[in-house]
């Protein structure tokens, strides 16, 4: 008797989740000035019949274009230009060893190295060394017109054409980005203060991540403009403060929502009215009275609430008087000297410099010794696909394959008929603008609109036509897989979870906190930076487990079982937060015995969780008065320790 068994056409979640656009608002700004910063030098080139000229200005801006993604305007000029310094010492390397065969894989190499390493130290020295990278390999492969200056300075000054298209509006402005990302920061506190206290879960879940990311952002904004400007800008020094004071209603927000019963709507929209106020840099309009506090967490909301009223409020503020909950940037030199250490002395960035250089390694040697000639294309796909900070490697591997055939059916329509010339000009106009329209939604669209480019740009400079397509598909995909073997299953830390250790650093961090936060010997500012920190951690591994999601099983699996180990250590120090404010105001505190017995659970946890590779139910022995304010943090923690991994 025959047996049947049933096929399921479903595709599997991490393929759907690779698949799925991301949600994002069109940057109309940013697409005029791709348009604009890619077709001018094409134009320019075509007029001074150096259409070569003109390409390389194009290429150039189109890194540029990559790079255009900050609101902040002194945030664009760090995203733009100092990689672009990077960028032209890259063609530099790259077009000294063109065509000298063994010289070009080792000075390649040690160029993927570098780019590696210092690609760990932050945002834009990642996009920095990317473009070290992108541009050495650019240079090596492609025959650049002399002399040797030239390719650097056309390649350099077409990025900084969509720095100087960017800056334009900079006297028009209607609205600062720091000011504006304050306001969205009170915001997104409205909302977590409206989801406080109710049943909605999720919501309320949902608010307190978006109140993580807005805070995030806003401290980056206005701590990146102090290195040059506190002190001496009452602006900046005025949001600040609006900042700060917005931290003591964050806190007591997790105190509101386990009290029970929601907050009454006047205070929600006394935020709301907080938030226009920062946003139109004036007075807060009038509203509603606050109602009578009643309970300790009742005044917790009310003190804070007013607190922040007053500093918005208020004609001036002094900056020797506010309270910097996350510390001043130290000084260029003394955070140059900190970044060329952690850089030396980090095994994380030698472990990344190292895969990287393997592989761009291993596709120069394939390059160099295969008899079908191949093109500078195999270590640019190499360079795209294995930036793990961009995302999961592999899932980069499967949407570059995807965008690169996608890019080339556009690109084989543009090149066969489409003929050379002004025509090329009116096809940038058309082609640019979709890189910055598409790169939000994913890396595969944002591959599949960046390739039609790359392939326009690399015609104009060898005239090769539609012969480019099935040597540029063959050669994309040959360097997914050395990406792929050497770069990703050769290193079992890419295809392990590695949130396991980083959850167990926050389980640890968190028991540091609770032994801190009712100690009265503790620093209140502290106290106020290890919370922040702890929170900004938390939403990291959130990412990193995000990212997880994405890989096919077993990876994905694993990641999905240590899911909700995730979300019970961030209610874990929610219930801190919110103990440690009703203590403050007028709850009595737990005794030192109460925290010392949380404290040695936690530890106990963070030491399982780094330990275990699958999670593991282990009671918790807590006891304590069922009236007392740890209360809720006990049943946290228990359940926290109570979760098992799916069998």
């Amino acid at each position: 008797m025959s047996r049947e068994f049933p096929i399921s056409l479903t595709p599997p979640d991490w393929l759907v989740r690779n698949l799925r656009p991301q949600q994002a608002p069109v940057n109309r700004p940013a697409m005029v000035r791709a348009a604009v910063a890619m077709a001018l030098p094409l134009a320019l080139g075509l007029a001074m019949d150096r259409p070569a000229y003109g390409a390389l200005a194009a290429m150039g801006a189109l890194s540029g274009v990559i790079g255009d993604t900050a609101d902040a305007y002194h945030l664009r000029i760090l995203n733009i230009a100092v990689p672009q310094l990077f960028g032209a010492v890259g063609v530099t390397l790259g077009s000294a060893v063109q065509g000298h065969g063994w010289l070009a894989v080792g000075v390649l190499t040690l160029v993927a190295l570098v780019s590696g390493m210092i690609s760990t130290i932050g945002a834009v020295a990642s996009v920095s060394g990317l473009l070290l990278l992108l541009n050495a390999v650019v240079g090596a492969g492609l025959p650049l017109p002399p002399p040797w200056w030239l390719a650097p300075a056309l390649m350099t000054g077409g990025g900084l054409l969509v720095l100087l298209l960017a800056l334009l509006s900079w006297p028009l402005r209607a609205k600062v980005p720091e000011r504006t990302a304050v306001a969205d920061a009170y915001r997104s506190v409205a909302a977590l203060l409206a989801a406080s206290g109710t049943d909605r879960t999720e919501e309320y879940d949902d608010a307190r991540r978006a109140v993580t990311q807005s805070l995030n952002q806003s401290y980056d904004l206005i701590l990146a403009r102090r290195a040059r400007h506190h002190g001496r800008s009452p602006e900046l020094t005025r949001l600040l403060a609006q900042l700060n004071a917005i931290t003591p209603v964050v806190e007591a927000a997790p105190a509101a929502h386990l009290a029970g019963g929601p907050l009454p709507p006047e205070i929600p929209a006394a935020v709301r009215r907080l938030a226009d106020a920062v946003a139109n840099g004036g007075p807060a309009p009038a509203g509603p009275a606050l109602p009578k506090p009643a309970t300790e967490t009742a005044r917790a909301v009310d003190h804070a609430l007013r607190h922040a009223a007053a500093v918005v409020t208020a004609p001036d503020v002094d900056p020797r008087g506010i309270d910097d909950r996350l510390g001043g940037p130290a000084a260029l030199r003394i955070r140059t000297a900190r970044a060329a250490r952690s850089v030396t002395l980090s095994a994380n960035s030698w472990r990344y410099g190292l895969r990287l250089a393997l592989c761009i390694g291993l596709a120069q040697v394939l390059v160099s010794i295969l008899p079908v000639p191949r093109s500078y294309w195999v270590a640019l796909t190499i360079t795209f696909v294995l930036k793990p900070d961009f995302g999961s490697v592999f899932s980069r591997a499967l949407l570059r394959a995807l965008g690169t055939v996608a890019g080339l059916l556009i690109a084989a329509a543009v090149l066969a008929e489409v003929p050379w010339g002004w025509w090329d000009v009116a096809v940038m106009v058309a082609l640019a603008p979709l890189i910055p329209a598409f790169t939000p939604r994913g890396y595969g669209y944002q591959t599949a609109a960046i390739t039609p480019v790359i392939l326009l740009l690399s015609d104009i400079l060898n005239h090769q036509g539609t012969a480019l397509l099935l040597p540029r598909l063959l050669d994309s995909l040959l360097g997914c897989a050395i990406a792929l073997v050497a770069g990703y299953l050769l290193w079992p830390e890419s295809w392990h979870t590695r949130v396991g250790d980083r959850l167990a650093d926050a389980v640890a961090d968190t028991a540091r906190y609770v032994d801190s936060a009712f100690r009265p010997d503790t620093d209140p500012a502290a106290r106020a930076r290890m919370r922040r920190r702890l929170y900004r951690d938390l939403s990291v591994i959130r990412t990193e487990f995000q990212r997880a999601l994405t890989e096919p099983p077993p990876t994905g699996r694993r990641a999905a079982a240590w899911w909700p180990l995730v979300v019970a250590v961030e209610r874990i120090v929610d219930a801190t937060t919110a103990a440690r404010v009703r203590v403050r105001h007028g709850a009595p505190p737990p005794s030192a015995a109460e925290i010392d017995q949380v404290v040695r659970q936690l530890r106990e946890l963070s030491e399982g969780v780094r330990r275990a590779e699958t999670l593991i139910a282990v009671p918790a022995d807590l006891t304590g008065p069922a009236d007392g304010v740890l209360e809720p943090l006990r049943q946290e923690v228990a359940a926290a320790r109570a979760i098992a991994s799916p069998h």
